[in-house]
């Protein structure tokens, strides 16, 4: 039941089909949005949809089977803000028999050139999903950005 869970929270693609950014478009990104790394590690959209599953993978269980109507989608980027990650919909804690039927599911985004752009290495990309996954799926859970800045996820 977890395996058949887990698998069903692993990410897709948003249409967007680049498979790596070209130098062009690093050097765009950079220059639209405040940088502060002189460098900026890129992935392939595989890759990343990659590290994204096994952040998920490594979820404790219960967390993993604790979650209901949510997709893991990665877009290339936050369009309007500059966020790594973010989660829209109606977190357990204020579902309700009445209050939560016939509705799309939640969505967890993971913003890749974003989480790249913070990201020197591809260890420190890897620690950032990570983090970025952990922090999307606590809202899902009904936990609040105070929170988890108390926590040290923020």
């Amino acid at each position: 039941m977890a395996e058949q869970l887990t698998a069903s929270l692993r990410p897709t693609r948003s249409g967007v089909d680049p498979a790596t950014l070209s130098e062009e478009k690093r050097v765009a990104l950079r220059g639209s949005k405040p940088s502060y790394r002189s460098t900026v590690f890129v992935v392939s959209r595989e890759h990343f949809e990659h590290l994204v599953a096994d952040a998920l993978d490594s979820l404790p269980p219960e967390l993993g089977t604790a979650m209901d109507n949510v997709a893991v989608i990665v877009e290339d980027n936050s369009h309007s803000r500059r966020l790594l990650g973010l989660y829209e919909g109606i977190p357990l804690t204020q579902r309700g028999p009445e209050s939560y039927a016939g509705v799309m599911p939640d969505r967890i985004t993971l913003f890749q050139e974003e989480i790249c752009s913070v990201c020197s290495t591809e260890t420190e990309v890897i620690a950032q999903v990570q983090k970025t996954v952990v922090h999307e799926v606590a809202h899902h859970f009904g936990i609040s950005d105070q929170r988890l800045e108390e926590l040290g996820w923020a």
